[in-house]
């Protein structure tokens, strides 16, 4: 679906970024995570079942993160049809989790509306696509439904490149404006995706018709007298 090298950076990050954060909150500590020590500098206290969302939603996200690069393979999918179905299984339990603890958690998220308001709306989206694709997948609609599971896993591919924008906006505006830093990164960190994700699904869908176009028969009017 895409070149060697761009597929291997791809999962490069993914499971970077996965790694990191199986690190950060189940090793060395919630508390110690840069994302929690910035929230409680603007809350004194975060409850119980706030720990608990967000232990769910990195479990979660991280299955789905690292998981998403082979499904979406057509070499892995080509290869092990029933093992690429266990996996998708896998994933979409993966967005579930992450999608609803995600929009419970974007309800508490730094950055004020602006940001409340990018994190909803991921989550929002991150959980519809993944029921447009497993809506397509039972009908049947093959190629509807990788469509659908290259938007999702652009969405999923957000957890990258939030970790990506956030210190380039910390050396532009610093600590002290972080605030104003997460919310433009609670939109940055998704619709660049989505958009190049539309872009990706529609170049791949002008290949395919100068293909069908390049390869359809010519056909020979003949003129009888």
């Amino acid at each position: 679906m895409m070149n060697k090298t761009a597929s291997f950076l791809f999962t490069f990050l993914a499971i970077g970024v996965a790694g990191y954060a199986i690190v950060q909150y189940f090793i060395i500590g919630v508390d110690q995570a840069g994302l929690v020590q910035m929230k409680l500098m603007f809350l004194s206290k975060l409850s119980t079942f706030w720990y608990i969302m967000l232990f769910i939603h990195i479990a979660a996200s991280v299955i789905a993160l690292v998981i998403g690069p082979f499904t979406l393979s057509t070499k892995f999918r080509e290869k092990n049809i029933i093992r690429h179905k266990r996996l998708g299984k896998l994933y979409m339990i993966g967005i579930l989790f992450g999608g609803v603890s995600g929009l419970y958690l974007a309800f508490y998220a730094t950055g004020g509306l602006a940001g409340k308001l990018g994190f909803s709306l991921l989550s929002i989206f991150w959980l519809a696509s993944a029921y447009q694709a497993l809506v397509r997948i039972k009908a049947n609609r093959v190629n509807d439904h990788q469509q659908w599971m290259i938007r999702n896993y652009a969405l999923t591919f957000a957890a990258v490149t939030l970790r990506i924008w956030l210190p380039v906006f910390m050396l532009l505006l610093g600590l002290e404006r972080f605030e104003l830093s997460y919310a433009i990164i609670a939109w940055l960190a998704w619709v660049p995706n989505i958009i190049i994700a539309e872009l990706f699904i529609q170049r791949k869908l002008n290949r395919k018709q100068a293909h069908i176009i390049t390869n359809k028969p010519s056909v020979i009017k003949l003129d009888v007298d």
